[in-house]
């Protein structure tokens, strides 16, 4: 079930538990459990939390072998992690592959982006 496993990725993100997210991930990746943006956003906050950006922009890599396409929310989170790792190059071109996908750009990521290029 989709909702339950959302769930249980977002409680193990929030207790900042990422080695388990992680692996909670992994296993519902090779039982070929349906996935979407919210289970990979959350692993992304997870990963952000502890400044594991490369970790973060692997699990975008990720979407696309489980055919997720990365949404705002998506794509915003992962550059809070870049943000956060100190990477304001990656922030600024994930903020550009939002624009150029015509994605609504919202605060959060106008944020993020901004937020990243000042820690730069």
């Amino acid at each position: 079930d989709p909702r339950t496993s959302f769930q249980i990725l977002s409680g193990l993100a929030r207790k900042r538990a990422l080695d388990l997210t992680l692996a909670a991930l992994s296993w519902h990746q090779r039982n070929k459990h349906a996935l979407n943006n919210y289970h990979f956003s959350s692993t992304i906050d997870a990963c952000a939390k502890f400044n594991m950006w490369t970790t973060a922009l692997q699990l975008l890599s990720m979407m696309g072998q489980s055919q997720v396409e990365p949404d705002m929310i998506t794509l915003s989170t992962a550059i809070s992690a870049c943000e956060q790792g100190g990477e304001w190059e990656k922030a600024f071109l994930l903020f550009n592959v939002m624009a150029r996908k015509n994605a609504e750009l919202d605060t959060m990521s106008f944020n993020a982006a901004i937020s990243a290029c000042e820690k730069g």
